[in-house]
């Protein structure tokens, strides 16, 4: 009973670098209800696929996103398992179930349910920083200064409440600002105690199958919802395929020795970049499950429309620049080929969302397909990113 009652401990400096970490049950647990808030956000996006509803689906993305991100930090530093950790855990899923609750019109008539609700899961957040600040006082300066930031950020989430759109929204935008900055002005403040190396990448690597999984949704979604051809079950194929790529070349090139180095040489730049490019890259895979949903369900003998076309090209072509950058600063494996085979995917679907305007749906997604199967093989040829580094050795 004694390790269920133990207050929090660091989990990350010097005297713990060589201690092995993993996702514990408890964080895959929490990850259910985010499984939960994607979805809903995707059936928003599906609904109204036009820039506006893009752009409202992002923004509401944005802070569900940032909410995982802060409990995904506080548990890399500080992770203890004990009861009243597990009952935080619990207030924090249940303020993310209500602010899934209120996705549907979270920028309308719900919108100041969303925002208490995460103005909720912050509020626990920052107590559980307070709490590992006095139980861990070589920590106190950072988790002084988190909770300080995030506070302030909620508290203008709670204002937000009581003033009428779009002043409500101006308020988040700056809650937010204020949120992502928190970590961007404790730089320093972060060399002393840089995250957990092995237990980052892998918390990440899960939330990337979890906006992965609404592409394979919508392809099995999008097969039951229309009658059966040759056509549209060799576009649901194309559309699985698009995925799979996707999941490929992330996880094939993704490691953890970049964030190595930002806690050996306190290069937390490093860290950073790992942090708010992974942003448009998970905006980009959950719009695609979206897209590919369209694409299986479209009109096999007409072009595919613009809207349909623009998401689903758009949304992968964000992924793919997110990638570029991820391997141009070597977050994830840096390697310069790599970085410009991103860049042409990039490119190659940009030109079809603005030149393939005749395209029927299976054109499309065939094209986008054998982008990312591309990919893939000029990454098998050049090799798996630890032979390369032998070569270069």
């Amino acid at each position: 009973m004694k390790t269920w009652l133990q207050p929090p401990r660091l989990r990350v400096g010097e005297r713990n670098e060589t201690e092995h970490r993993h996702a514990t049950w408890l964080e895959l647990f929490y990850d259910l209800v985010f499984v939960v808030a994607i979805s809903q956000l995707a059936d928003n996006l599906s609904k109204d696929i036009s820039w506006i509803g893009f752009s409202s689906f992002a923004a509401l993305f944005v802070p569900v996103w940032w909410a995982w991100i802060g409990a995904t930090f506080y548990a890399n530093r500080f992770d203890t398992d004990n009861v009243i950790r597990r009952l935080l855990m619990g207030l924090q899923m249940l303020a993310v179930a209500s602010m899934a609750v209120n996705i549907h019109h979270g920028l309308g008539e719900t919108s100041v349910g969303f925002a208490l609700s995460y103005a909720a899961a912050r509020a626990v957040l920052v107590f559980e920083y307070l709490v590992a600040g006095w139980f861990v006082p070589e920590a106190r300066q950072l988790t002084n200064q988190y909770a300080k930031g995030f506070s302030i950020g909620a508290l203008l989430w709670v204002i937000s409440v009581l003033t009428p759109p779009p002043f409500r929204f101006i308020l988040w935008a700056v809650g937010l600002a204020i949120d992502f900055a928190a970590p961007l002005a404790i730089t320093h403040i972060q060399r002393q105690l840089p995250p957990h190396p092995e237990h980052l990448p892998e918390r990440f690597g899960l939330f990337t199958i979890i906006v992965l999984g609404e592409a394979v949704i919508a392809v099995v979604n999008g097969v039951s919802e229309m009658q059966w051809s040759g056509v549209s079950a060799v576009t649901a194929i194309f559309g699985f395929m698009t995925a799979f790529s996707l999941w490929w070349i992330y996880f094939e090139n993704v490691e953890g020795s970049a964030l190595e180095t930002a806690r050996t040489s306190g290069r937390i730049k490093i860290l950073q970049v790992w942090l708010y490019i992974h942003l448009p890259l998970v905006i980009g895979l959950a719009a695609t499950g979206v897209g590919v949903e369209h694409v299986v369900t479209s009109d096999t003998h007409l072009a595919l429309p613009a809207a349909d076309r623009w998401l689903i090209c758009g949304s992968i072509a964000l992924c793919y620049l997110s990638l570029a950058v991820l391997h141009r600063t070597g977050v994830i494996f840096k390697c310069k080929v790599r970085t410009r085979h991103r860049l042409f995917a990039f490119a190659g679907l940009m030109g079809i969302a603005i030149a393939g305007a005749n395209l029927l749906p299976i054109s499309v997604i065939a094209i986008i397909a054998m982008i990312g199967l591309i990919q893939v093989a000029l990454d098998l040829y050049q090799g798996h990113p630890e032979e390369v580094k032998l070569k270069r050795i």
